[in-house]
């Protein structure tokens, strides 16, 4: 991780400690996702509970499992990525998160993200409950004016950024 990719994620986990919620659903960052484990470790410092997901073998929406620590983590279906390695969550368990930290590529004014195009996330996120705060998870550059969208994005309802913290998106 270069000097300026770690300067990132910490400002992130810092920003991320700050959101409300018990129950948060997160990531484990892929390639160049931004984020770390250590704001997972923060968020577990704080007594929330953490749900990672699982990459399902068929497309689908995504399954989930309780995050425990670094020691619970193995290697997933997608080679590079890490799941944790506890008892299988179906995908309903989503809407127990009080917030869902979700990765993106670039999110747009309007809360139009930009996913690297499997469509895991947006088959996943009708599972969360009404009123569940979506936070995409991007680098400062990755906040933009607009982006396409399609009729099946789900639009999240705030962005975090390393140099910015918590902004907020239109809802509706």
């Amino acid at each position: 991780m270069t000097e300026e990719r770690a300067r990132e994620a910490e400002a992130l986990a810092v920003a991320a400690a700050r959101l409300p919620g018990d129950t948060v659903g997160a990531y484990v960052p892929f390639g160049t996702e931004p984020g770390s484990a250590s704001l997972l470790d923060q968020l577990l410092d704080q007594g929330k509970q953490v749900l990672l997901p699982i990459v399902p073998d068929e497309p689908g929406p995504l399954g989930w499992a309780v995050y425990e620590g670094p020691s619970s983590l193995g290697p997933g279906r997608l080679r590079g990525l890490l799941e944790p390695t506890g008892r299988r969550l179906g995908p309903d368990t989503l809407g127990t998160a009080d917030l869902v930290l979700i990765p993106a590529l670039a999110v747009d004014d309007e809360g139009v993200r930009l996913g690297r195009g499997a469509g895991y996330y947006d088959r996943s996120l009708s599972f969360a409950a009404p009123g569940t705060a979506l936070i995409a998870v991007v680098r400062d550059a990755e906040l933009v004016r607009a982006l396409p969208a399609e009729p099946h994005d789900v639009r999240m309802t705030g962005v975090l950024t390393p140099g910015h913290g918590l902004v907020p998106r239109p809802v509706g």
